[in-house]
Formats: C-alpha cells, sequence, structure tokens
C-alpha cells in the first residue's frame, strides 16, 4: 500500500494542514508520498522532503498550477492516482474542492473529514454535527479521504524524502483565476492559533467586538467568533468557527457572550481548554466549557484584561 497526500501550499511553503495529513496517511499503512503541483514550487517541494514519514515528493510544475485551481490539480491526481492505494487532502477549502473530483472521476465514494485511522479500510468521522461518530468501512480499491486536522498529530521535521519531477498535464482551460483578496492581521490564523478569543450574538454589534481586543492581545490569541455574529455582520466570514466555518482545537478557547449552538460547538470543542463567559445560567457552552463564569461580559472582560496584567 502506498498513500498520496495532496500538499497544500503556496508555491513558497507548506500549510500546516499538509502536515497533520502525512500523520493521518501515515497511519493507513505503507509509505507516504506527497504531491506538490504548483508554479515555482520548489521551495514547497523542498519543505515536504523534510516532513518526517514522507518517502517520496512529486513535482508537477507549471504556470497554470500556481493558483491551485481545482480542475487543474485534480487533473494532476489522476494523472499519478494509479499506483496508490490511498489519496488524502486537508479537509480545508483547497482540499474539499479537489478531491470529490477526484472521487467521481474514480468512481469511488470520498469518506470526508476523518477524525481517525481505525485500519487500512476502516476510518471515523463525526456526523450529526459532532454528536455521534461514523464508523465507515471502505471496499474501494482506492480510498479517496479528506482528513480533519484538528484530529491528528502534525507530523514533525527530520525526514529526507526524494524529489522526483513528474509531467505537468495541460491546463484544463475549463476556468479561470481571476483575483485573490487575502484578509491582512497581526493576530495568529485562526486554525492554526494555539489560543483563541471567540465573540458571539451577545457582544450586541461590530463595536462591542472590539472589548474583546485587549484580552486577545494580552494572550496573543487570534480572534473567531460564532455563525451568529457573522451573520448579523459585526465580523468578517473568515472569523468564523463551527460546522460551517472553521474547524479549530487550540490550548486555550475562550468563548465571550457565545449561546453555544451545536454547530458552533462542533467546530470547538476539540479545544484543550474551554473558558466560557456568559451570562445565562442555562447557556448549552457551559455544557463542554472546563470553565465557566456566568456574568455580564462587559463588565467581566474588562476585569479579567486587568488581573492579567
Amino acid at each position: 500500500m502506498v498513500a498520496l497526500v495532496i500538499a497544500e501550499h503556496d508555491n513558497g511553503s507548506l500549510r500546516g494542514a499538509t502536515h497533520h495529513t502525512v500523520t493521518a496517511a501515515a497511519q493507513c499503512g505503507g509509505d507516504v508520498h506527497v504531491l506538490v503541483a504548483g508554479s515555482n514550487c520548489g521551495a514547497a517541494a523542498e519543505a515536504a522532503a523534510q516532513i518526517a514519514g514522507v518517502s517520496k515528493v512529486l513535482v508537477a510544475d507549471a504556470p497554470h498550477f500556481a493558483d491551485g485551481l481545482a480542475e487543474n490539480v485534480a487533473g494532476q491526481i489522476l494523472a499519478v492516482a494509479g499506483e496508490y492505494s490511498h489519496i488524502l487532502a486537508p479537509a480545508t477549502a483547497y482540499g474539499k474542492n479537489i478531491l470529490p473530483r477526484v472521487a467521481a472521476k474514480l468512481d469511488v465514494a470520498q469518506i470526508s473529514e476523518i477524525t481517525k485511522v481505525d485500519s487500512p479500510d476502516t476510518f471515523e468521522r463525526p456526523i450529526y454535527a459532532g454528536n455521534a461518530i461514523a464508523t465507515v468501512q471502505s471496499s474501494d480499491k482506492v480510498k479517496v479521504i479528506t482528513v480533519r486536522g484538528t484530529a491528528f498529530d502534525a507530523a514533525g521535521a527530520g525526514g529526507s524524502a526524494a524529489i522526483e519531477n513528474v509531467t505537468a498535464i495541460a491546463d484544463s482551460g475549463t476556468s479561470t483565476f481571476v483575483g485573490r483578496e487575502l484578509a491582512k492581521s497581526d493576530r495568529p490564523e485562526l486554525t492554526a492559533a494555539k489560543v483563541i478569543v471567540s465573540g458571539g450574538r451577545g457582544i450586541g454589534s461590530a463595536d462591542n467586538f472590539k472589548i474583546l481586543e485587549p484580552l486577545a492581545d494580552k494572550l496573543g490569541a487570534a480572534m473567531g467568533a460564532s455563525r451568529a455574529a457573522v451573520d448579523a455582520g459585526f465580523v468578517p466570514n473568515d472569523w468564523q468557527v463551527g460546522q460551517t466555518g472553521k474547524i479549530v482545537a487550540p490550548t486555550l478557547y475562550i468563548a465571550v457572550g457565545i449561546s453555544g449552538a451545536i454547530q458552533h460547538l462542533a467546530g470547538m470543542k476539540d479545544s484543550k481548554t474551554i473558558v466560557a463567559i456568559n451570562k445565562d445560567p442555562e447557556a448549552p457552552i457551559f455544557s463542554v466549557a472546563d470553565y465557566g463564569l456566568v456574568g455580564d461580559l462587559f463588565e467581566v472582560v474588562p476585569e479579567l484584561v486587568k488581573e492579567l496584567g
């Protein structure tokens, strides 16, 4: 058995989710190869070769891979898929856009967002917003899998994999990259942060969200939000934590003014330590919190910042 991991990268460096996916691939048994499809992506390929447990890195370098268009990357995966028993990608927007196309072309059922590898053909994944865990066994010749990174440790450094150039497929011509608007922030990226301070509808307004900034500054934290806060226009979409947002598992998660709807809990309940601040003692968030404080957030948060010195 040989597993192929689809690297998520910016041509110069790998995204952290790739390291978590390599860990899942190694647990499937057999060798682990990594495909880096990009443009002038030698640096990303070198980084992949240094991941512990990776035995080979395949590099498809062409201008039409520069922006990760799903039609092109999926085509390149299919071009090399013949020798692999497992094809895995992170369960990010990147992986979720590419692998369903691969599964459809291979005529196999995709196994999405796995959180555990029980055996080479059996996997666990959350269903019903994380309220139940399904054990899925696949008899397909090729297992096409997206991996929930928060459920697997990141593979470390220390590898020295061989790097092999493969023939790049031609541009599919079915899509064109137009542009990208990136949110710029001095704070840590949400899915990689060790500490997250999140606000909910209880914050009340976009201006009121500023009350969380001193707390986040003290803790060196990323800032997140519930879907209710995002839908109300308090904060941007890329702050959303939850089943339809970003799945996070930081060391410390502080939920402020978040009631704890099931969709939000699905995105953060794997956090190592959860602190909830809410004026409603019956709020569902307290059912998953390690520490809960019932009180007015507009009084509690400034006091907490003061105590942090």
